[in-house]
């Protein structure tokens, strides 16, 4: 590409070339420009400083900074020269200086056949001396030019012009360093803007597991309890977490002979293969039930379907089953088999040489020689039977009542839970034991940090009994999963 002769010492114009861009590297210096993101920017106090200090070493009126866009001069800086922010890409004065590797120098720019044409020259500024260095990038783009303008002819020394490229590059410096520092920014912004997404995506994930696991469990619990002629139920569950399915269950459905079924168990673990076992657990008691009359025969079903199961793998879990036969003189037959759960609790009330502390005689229910349900081929389990009469109750739960933490920092235990036991009213009935044994939880300093299963049922006591309807059947749900009620 032709260069430019500079102008000669006596303002005299050598001959001149203006250069004509060419596309290609046009194309790369703009997009040098648009890199830089300066063009339209508000005024920046380090490049009206660089503009200031070249008026003032060269002792002219005015200075410039400049960027050339496609069409247009833009202003980033310009010292002594109000009201103007751009000019045309007219040639001559930026336009041809950002073409050249040096600084352009016109000593009089009527003597120019190019410059006398500017409007910088025509105009009513009255430009006669104009010298430029390009603002050149690492890679060799021109991104504009630093500029001296006078009203009057001159001429500048090849130092001066040295200092006038110098001045170039620390604006080009200024320019990378606000680059970096956009880059920073842009940076920060971005990794806010990825933090944040992350996070709504987290916490919309968050939501649809709760959702799904709160659903899921309600697909492994009954929707209500029966009403049972004669018996009051009551039941309650809480999820130590809504992100977690839990792996406690009970039931209560009808049997052939006018017979009921109940169970209640816990499967180790949480989570999709948990409510997997839980889902088998479930199906295989309600089925096996209405095959056989022995509650230990339904026990060592399951046990036969964990083991067979590939899905279970090693998962056992722990489980009470019982039948409830209704009898004529009131009350209920239960024959209880179990499964390496904890006692159950028969409550009645107390005699009077209990005391007057003593509201309510405890018994635990724990059939001795139960083993895990899915754990081993040929596991043994047993069984025991029991009356349920009028003003009694029975009470069911889950581990997770026994191992909450006291404000000692002790487990509950069979002690703690019997002492609370023994201070409920006399017939206490269903939905009164529940609701007092959720109040227990609630009052203990860290609550339940496991699943908590509770299941009651009690014969109402002759004064219990609705007079108008002679109605003793009612089933109560207290709470369902994630706190939920039905």
């Amino acid at each position: 590409m032709p260069e430019q002769a500079s102008a000669s010492e006596d303002g005299a114009t050598d001959k001149r070339l203006h250069l004509v861009p060419d596309e290609v590297v046009e194309a790369g210096r703009m997009e040098a420009v648009r890199r830089y993101d300066i063009l339209d920017t508000p005024p920046d106090g380090a490049f009206d400083r660089v503009a200031a200090l070249a008026a003032r070493l060269f002792d002219v009126p005015v200075a410039t900074v400049t960027i050339v866009d496609e069409d247009r001069i833009w202003f980033k800086a310009a010292h002594g020269l109000d009201g103007v922010s751009e000019i045309g890409r007219d040639p001559g004065l930026c336009g041809s200086a950002v073409l050249r590797d040096d600084a352009l120098v016109i000593a009089d720019t009527l003597l120019d056949d190019v410059a006398c044409g500017n409007p910088l020259v025509t105009g009513p500024l009255g430009v006669r001396f104009y010298a430029a260095a390009p603002i050149t990038t690492t890679d060799g783009h021109k991104l504009g030019t630093l500029n001296v303008l006078d009203t009057k002819p001159r001429s500048i020394t090849s130092e001066q012009t040295a200092t006038l490229t110098d001045l170039a590059a620390i604006v080009m410096d200024e320019m990378e360093l606000r680059l970096s520092a956009l880059r920073t920014v842009r940076q920060e912004q971005q990794s806010a803007e990825a933090e944040r997404a992350a996070r709504e995506q987290a916490e919309r994930d968050k939501a649809a597991i709760a959702s799904f696991a709160s659903t899921l469990q309600r697909t492994l619990l009954p929707p209500a309890l029966p009403t049972v002629p004669g018996l009051e139920l009551a039941c309650h569950y809480h999820t130590a977490s809504v992100h977690d399915v839990g792996g406690d269950f009970y039931d209560v459905f009808p049997l052939p002979a006018g017979k009921w079924g109940m169970f209640l168990g816990d499967v180790c673990g949480k989570g999709a293969e948990a409510a997997t076992i839980t889902s088998l657990a479930r199906y295989t008691l309600r089925a096996s039930a209405q095959h056989t009359d022995d509650p230990v025969a339904v026990l060592e079903a399951l046990n036969s379907a964990l083991l067979a199961d590939v899905w279970a793998g090693s998962r056992f879990c722990t489980a009470f089953f019982a039948t409830l036969t209704p009898d004529a003189a009131g009350g209920f037959t239960v024959e209880l088999a179990t499964g390496g759960h904890p006692p159950a609790y028969h409550l009645s009330p107390a005699p009077p040489e209990a005391g007057p502390a003593t509201h309510t005689r405890v018994e635990a229910v724990h059939p001795k020689g139960g083993m895990l349900i899915g754990a081993f081929p040929g596991a043994r389990f047993s069984s025991t039977t029991l009356h349920l009469a009028p003003g009694q109750a029975l009470l069911l739960y889950t581990d997770g009542l026994t191992e909450a933490h006291t404000s000692t920092g002790t487990m509950l235990g069979d002690e703690g839970l019997t002492a609370f036991l023994t201070a409920r009213p006399a017939s206490c009935g269903a939905a009164q034991l529940v609701q007092d044994t959720v109040g227990l939880l609630h009052a203990l300093p860290e609550g339940a940090s496991d699943d908590v299963a509770l299941l009651a049922l009690s014969v109402p006591a002759p004064d219990q009994a609705t007079a108008a309807t002679g109605a003793r059947s009612t089933a109560h749900t207290t709470a369902a999963p994630a706190g939920e009620e039905h």
